[in-house]
């Protein structure tokens, strides 16, 4: 199982929380953006060669704020210089506030097959301090547009002057739109980023309080039939997001463009997060590569245990066994023993953290780290 990444960093506007690697007021640069990312794919094709990947993620920014033909175009030179799964699950991030029948009908000719569309909350007055460029109405326009379509709704916890009120109309609002997945939140103030003063100024709730949130939202999502197979994400059975398992699974994953992370072969690498940088590069046939680091085993380890351990399937110790020559309880005895009340073994041989502490995980996972 391997990936294909695609960042599009491009967007209306940058939100009040966001820390990602996108630049709003830009997107006249996107043909340009584009052409480069097909050189790219076309310039790293030889490393995958014989590989077979069946997910593609178009992320950003905002993938859905430049012209469909670029997604199409981009779709095209993947299918031209990589080997995609007959079955291939192809996502596309979108803005409810930037679809509209064309783009949707493009995309889905494009080959695009699942949509993840940034809902976040469900009023307007919450989504207006975000820093949102869309509204409720927006979200729900969107959902007609893919009905009958698969796609996933992101909503966030912990945000100022949210109660649980909100978070249910959240999740009723995506299930009633025909949401299969619904990726789950907690907003996290990064220094740096507008939002930070409202945590600065002790205007958001505390970890606590949303804790509470996610409990209650989790018990929410159970009864409204979506089911947690990983930490922040909660699907029908069977519309799973298999790019992001690919993830938790330590699988194989090549990115493109600006900021986009690979990890291949035992190595993992990021391109500059420079637009102005990552254009030069590959206009000079150069790789626009700015970090690149070949894990060593016992890092490969810990990454395996804390991916694995953040999913309700859990760790797979015969896996482990065969991946690394050892047993899993030889090499995190400490940490086993210090949290043996959050972990449980199956008759299979999986480890996993317990339903009720899957949410504090980074407090357990801190152990197997040391």
């Amino acid at each position: 199982m391997a990936g294909i990444y695609i960042h599009i960093p491009f967007c209306k506007s940058k939100c009040r929380y966001c820390d990602f690697t996108s630049y709003p007021g830009k997107i006249g640069f996107a043909e340009a953006y584009m052409a480069c990312v097909y050189k790219e794919m076309k310039l790293r094709a030889a490393e995958c060669r014989g590989r077979v990947f069946d997910t593609v993620y178009f992320g950003g920014g905002t993938p859905s704020v430049i012209d469909e033909k670029l997604i199409a175009g981009c779709m095209k030179r993947i299918r031209e210089c990589y080997l995609l799964a007959e079955n291939a699950e192809i996502t596309l991030e979108a803005n409810p506030g930037t679809l509209t029948a064309e783009k949707v009908r493009v995309y889905l000719a494009a080959g695009i097959n699942r949509f993840s569309l940034g809902l976040q909350a469900a009023s307007d007055v919450l989504l207006e301090d975000l820093g949102r460029a869309h509204t409720v109405a927006d979200f729900e326009e969107a959902c007609t547009l893919l009905k009958g379509c698969n796609f996933n709704a992101d909503l966030m916890i912990g945000l100022k002057g949210q109660t649980f009120a909100d978070i249910q109309k959240g999740a009723e609002l995506a299930k009633k739109c025909g949401a299969k997945h619904i990726s789950l939140y907690a907003l996290t103030p990064e220094d740096g980023t507008p939002i930070y003063s409202d945590y600065l100024n002790g205007e958001l709730p505390d970890e606590d309080e949303v804790a509470g949130q996610y409990e209650k939202a989790y018990e929410l999502l159970s009864r409204l039939g979506y089911y947690r197979y990983e930490v922040s994400n909660f699907a029908f059975p069977g519309f799973e997001s298999r790019h992001n398992l690919n993830y938790w699974r330590r699988g194989e994953y090549i990115g493109f463009g600006v900021a986009a992370s690979s990890f291949m072969a035992g190595r993992r690498f990021t391109n500059t997060r420079d637009l102005d940088d990552y254009i030069k590069c590959i206009l000079t046939d150069h790789y626009p590569v700015v970090d690149n680091e070949e894990i060593s085993a016992e890092d490969a380890k810990f990454e395996k245990v804390m991916l694995a351990l953040r999913t309700a399937e859990g760790l797979d110790e015969a896996e482990y066994k065969k991946l690394f020559g050892s047993e899993f309880y030889n090499d995190f005895k400490d940490a086993l023993l210090k949290n043996a009340r959050c972990i449980e073994r199956s008759d299979k041989g999986r480890i996993r953290i317990k339903d009720e502490f899957l949410y504090v995980q980074n407090r357990i996972l801190v152990d197997f780290l040391q």
